[in-house]
């Protein structure tokens, strides 16, 4: 059964992924709390935790965690949010979802091939757990 959606609710949609690239983390806090599904992704497959890793918010990332984000999910790029951070370049937030047990392997563009093409060495030693 598909449920058609409202206008209204069309639009909150888009402002909750909106709060997650602009990383508002408050208010995403908030609906996250009363029960919008944390793995939320949008018409290309981007989660919640994608775009704020993509978009740089470290407390929105470590919220999202939190609350349980699926560190796993790749995008219709074939990408996640520890690819995301990586390509970013975003030590602090790849340190987060390394912690959160994300796999720098998965996905078809994977943290460690971003490293790898566009020569981050920084990144891939970080990604490989060696010092930099």
């Amino acid at each position: 059964m598909v449920t058609e959606l409202n206008e209204e609710e069309l639009r909150l949609l888009r402002e909750t992924f909106e709060m997650a690239r602009n990383g508002e983390t408050e208010r995403l806090a908030e609906l996250v709390g009363a029960g919008l599904p944390v793995n939320l992704t949008n018409s290309s497959g981007d989660t919640l935790l994608i775009l704020a890793a993509y978009h740089v918010h470290p407390a929105t990332v470590r919220m999202l965690l939190a609350a349980g984000a699926d560190t796993s999910r790749v995008n219709d790029r074939g990408q996640t949010a520890i690819a995301a951070a990586t390509f970013r370049r975003s030590t602090e937030i790849v340190t987060d979802l390394l912690a959160a047990g994300a796999d720098p392997e998965a996905g078809e563009r994977s943290a460690v091939a971003i490293a790898t093409v566009f020569e981050l060495p920084d990144m891939l030693a970080l990604l490989r757990g060696e010092p930099a």
